[in-house]
């Protein structure tokens, strides 16, 4: 376990049931944080379960006894994220960390390059990598002010270290967010504050349907496809299952505290052992 207590985070994308967002949120809150989660509105109007999205995230924290806040935002425009960080600042006194773990979602960028149009390419980089710079860039302008040191952790891909077919948008975003963690890293060492990645394999969420249904066809369902996903993949991986959202959040957790203290600008893959470094 470790010692959050009197520190503040922020997780962006967080509202999904099954989300990493989610995971890491009520993670943080475990071990002491105050959270603030993000989401670019409170509940997706395609989640028909009766989810109740970031209030319901909120309303988890709180039963933890521990402070909690959502701010909806786009982290793709500037000025909401500014403000996203302000009002975060505002309500509990200073910024400690930073999850951008908001990305895109899988949809018409799904198809091999030479079928890929400009739009469906630029909403990717548009999510993954300008949406991380924004953020990244508001929460370091805060923690250089409070003068406190920071975390700053990004969630790439083990698609970032890796390109795979019909995944080229996705693949270059991830591999950016990489590199942008790596120059953050150095450029905000000398505040005493940490950036670093986690690369996830195939991981058990919402977003897994999504893609199925996006790689799904005619002749199979999207039900289907989320099946032979997880079946496929869990044989190739060596620990013999993908993985789960919990299984990031731990991940997130030690990147959030103390104990790595003297890791920055490193690329964790989380992957169950089908990618080293």
């Amino acid at each position: 376990m470790y010692d959050l207590s009197g520190k503040v985070a922020l997780v962006t994308g967080a509202g999904g049931r099954q989300g990493i967002g989610r995971a890491i949120a009520v993670r943080l809150a475990r071990e002491g944080a105050a959270v603030a989660v993000n989401d670019r509105v409170h509940t997706s109007a395609a989640d028909r379960s009766g989810w109740g999205g970031l209030t319901a995230v909120v309303d988890e924290i709180e039963t933890l006894n521990r402070q909690a806040m959502c701010v909806i935002a786009d982290i793709t425009d500037a000025s909401q994220v500014d403000d996203m960080v302000h009002q975060v600042v505002d309500r509990f006194g200073h910024l400690d960390i930073i999850v951008n773990n908001a990305g895109s979602q899988p949809g018409r960028d799904r198809v091999p390059v030479v079928e890929l149009e400009e739009d469906a390419w630029d909403l990717v980089q548009r999510v993954n990598v300008r949406g991380t710079f924004l953020c990244s860039r508001a929460a370091a302008r805060a923690m250089i002010r409070q003068n406190r040191g920071g975390k700053i952790i990004m969630i790439s891909s083990t698609k970032g270290r890796q390109g795979a077919a019909l995944h080229a948008a996705y693949a270059a975003s991830k591999f950016a967010v990489i590199g942008f963690a790596q120059s953050l890293a150095l450029e905000l060492a000398p505040y005493g504050i940490n950036v670093n990645s986690i690369c996830p394999g195939m991981v058990n969420t919402e977003r897994l349907r999504q893609i199925a249904q996006a790689l799904s066809s005619e002749v199979e369902s999207s039900d289907d496809a989320h099946a032979r996903m997880i079946s496929e993949r869990a044989g190739r991986v060596p620990l013999r299952r993908i993985g789960e959202s919990d299984d990031i959040a731990n991940v997130a957790a030690f990147l959030a505290s103390s104990e790595s203290d003297y890791l920055t600008g490193v690329a964790i893959p989380v992957c169950g052992g089908t990618h080293f470094d």
